[in-house]
C-alpha cells in the first residue's frame, strides 16, 4: 500500500482534515475514517490515524501549552476512563450505527439549544458540574474509542465553560491526547500496530502537521464570536453526519 496512488489520494486529505481539526475546528476530522475506509478496513484506517493523531495531539499541545484547564480534564477524567474501559469490554456487543445515531441527536440538540436558547456570548461561563462531566466525559470516551467521535460529547460540556478559544483548543488537546494514549494498548492487542501500518502512519505525519499548524494559525487569527460560530456548526454538522451514519442514508 505504501506504492498506492489510490492511498495516498484520500489519507493525505483525510490527515489534514484531522490536522485542521486537532489545531482547533474540532469536528472537521468526521471525514477521515470514511474517506481511508474506501480503500481500506475501517479498523485499519484507525490504526493508521492513531500514531498520526498523536504526533498532531503532541504540536497542538505544544502550541497551547499555556492554555489549558486543569479543573475541566480532572473532572471528566473518571467518566473518560469508566468509558473507555466500558467500550473495551463491550464494543463487540453494541450496534456502532445505533451509538452514531444517540451521539447525533444529541449534538444537534445541544446545537439548536445554543442557537435559540440563551445567548451564551453574553451569559456568563457555566460552572462545573459533577454529574453532567461524568456523563459527557463517559460518552466522549466510550465514542472515541468505539466509533473515533468523542468530540460531540466534550464541545457539549466544554463550550459552556471554555469560552476563550485559546483555552478550549489547548484543554481539548490535551483530553484527547490522553485518550489517544489510553487507547493504545487495544489496538496493539488487535494487532493493529504491524509494521506496514506504522510505516503508513509515517509517511502521512508531514502532511498531518501542516494540516495541524495550519488549524492552529487560523484559530489565533479568528475572532472569539466567529470561533465558537465555527465550532457550534461543525458540531450539528457532526450530529448530521453520525444521525446519517446511523440510519444508514
Amino acid at each position: 500500500m505504501l506504492t498506492d496512488p489510490a492511498f495516498y489520494a484520500v489519507a493525505l486529505p483525510a490527515v489534514v482534515l484531522y490536522g485542521l481539526s486537532k489545531g482547533g475546528f474540532s469536528g472537521v476530522g468526521l471525514l477521515a475514517i470514511p474517506l481511508m475506509s474506501l480503500v481500506m478496513p475501517p479498523i485499519q484506517a484507525a490504526a493508521i490515524l492513531l500514531p498520526v493523531l498523536l504526533v498532531q495531539d503532541a504540536v497542538t499541545i505544544y502550541n497551547f501549552r499555556r492554555d489549558w484547564d486543569g479543573r475541566t480534564l480532572a473532572i471528566m477524567a473518571p467518566g473518560v476512563i469508566a468509558g473507555i474501559v466500558l467500550a473495551a469490554l463491550t464494543a463487540a456487543l453494541v450496534s456502532s450505527a445505533h451509538i452514531r445515531l444517540g451521539v447525533g441527536l444529541l449534538a444537534i440538540a445541544f446545537c439548536l439549544n445554543a442557537w435559540f436558547g440563551p445567548d451564551l456570548r453574553t451569559a456568563a461561563p457555566q460552572p462545573h458540574n459533577g454529574v453532567a462531566a461524568t456523563l459527557l466525559g463517559g460518552l466522549a470516551g466510550y465514542t472515541s474509542f468505539v466509533i473515533h467521535a468523542g468530540g460531540p460529547p466534550y464541545n457539549m460540556y466544554t463550550m459552556p465553560r471554555l469560552r476563550e478559544p485559546a483555552l478550549f483548543v489547548g484543554t481539548s488537546a490535551l483530553f484527547f491526547g490522553i485518550v489517544n494514549v489510553i487507547k493504545l494498548p487495544a489496538y496493539i492487542a488487535l494487532a493493529q500496530l504491524s509494521r506496514e501500518n506504522l510505516l503508513l502512519s509515517a509517511v502521512l505525519v508531514p502532511a498531518a502537521v501542516a494540516g495541524n499548524l495550519l488549524g492552529i494559525a487560523l484559530v489565533r487569527r479568528v475572532s472569539k464570536d466567529l470561533f465558537f460560530k465555527l465550532i457550534y456548526g461543525l458540531t450539528c454538522l457532526v450530529g448530521l453526519k453520525l444521525v446519517a451514519d446511523g440510519l444508514g442514508v
